[in-house]
């Protein structure tokens, strides 16, 4: 059987690939310490990083929620000053978790429970700063940031910027809360005088949310602005 003749392009790719792992392994050779320390070092970074979760973070974390559970009671007790700095017992206020835990997910929620307790104190800049600090997570923690942001900033009589934020929390899908919110951005364009922009949110909770809350009496506030 008659051997095939190889081609001069043949040859050459032939070439370049040993050429190419000639090289190669001569890199491993002359930098193979360079090499097995990077990836040591890979290593032990990987390794740091998961055992701050587990043997740091996480504990810390844990630490914070027990902190929580007596300025959560005085917040929902609506004992919004005690709960920001001293909700008894020797636990923490939502102020000194936030200070003492950072970085944990307790001291992100506690930046929420702070804005809507200074929102509730009449201290409406500091409201608007914690909450924008606030990182939500989820479906519903998104809409409970938009909404406190519309108050506080309703509060501060800045309509532009709460009626924006109301939409937002309207928008969301979700039949609590939307139609909530549907129903107090036609309150504000109805305070505004704005009647045409009222009856549309107040038909709008009607007609997608008739079972809800703020549905129950939605009549008589399309009554109201269709006079």
């Amino acid at each position: 059987m008659a051997k095939r003749k190889k081609n001069k392009q043949s040859e050459e790719l032939l070439v370049d690939i040993v050429e190419v792992r000639d090289q190669a392994q001569g890199f491993m050779e002359r930098n193979q310490k360079v090499v097995f320390g990077a990836l040591v070092v890979l290593v032990v970074l990987v390794g740091g990083f998961l055992a701050y979760k587990s043997l740091y973070q996480q504990p810390r974390q844990e630490e914070a929620v027990e902190q929580m559970f007596r300025a959560q009671m005085q917040f929902e007790q609506d004992s919004f000053a005690l709960a920001l700095t001293n909700p008894g017992g020797g636990y923490l206020g939502f102020l000194d978790i936030i200070d003492s835990y950072t970085g944990t997910k307790a001291a992100n929620l506690s930046k929420y429970y702070v804005g809507v307790s200074y929102l509730n104190l009449g201290k409406f800049e500091a409201a608007i700063s914690y909450l924008e600090d606030f990182s939500p997570a989820g479906d519903v923690t998104p809409i409970m940031k938009n909404g406190a942001l519309g108050d506080a900033y309703a509060e501060q009589g800045d309509m532009g910027k709460a009626i924006s934020y109301y939409k937002k929390a309207a928008n969301a899908d979700n039949e609590a809360l939307a139609p909530y919110y549907m129903k107090k951005l036609g309150m504000l364009y109805e305070y505004q005088g704005d009647m045409a922009a009222a009856k549309k949110q107040y038909e709008a909770v009607k007609e997608e949310y008739p079972s809800s809350i703020a549905g129950r009496d939605i009549e008589k506030f399309i009554a109201r602005v269709s006079q």
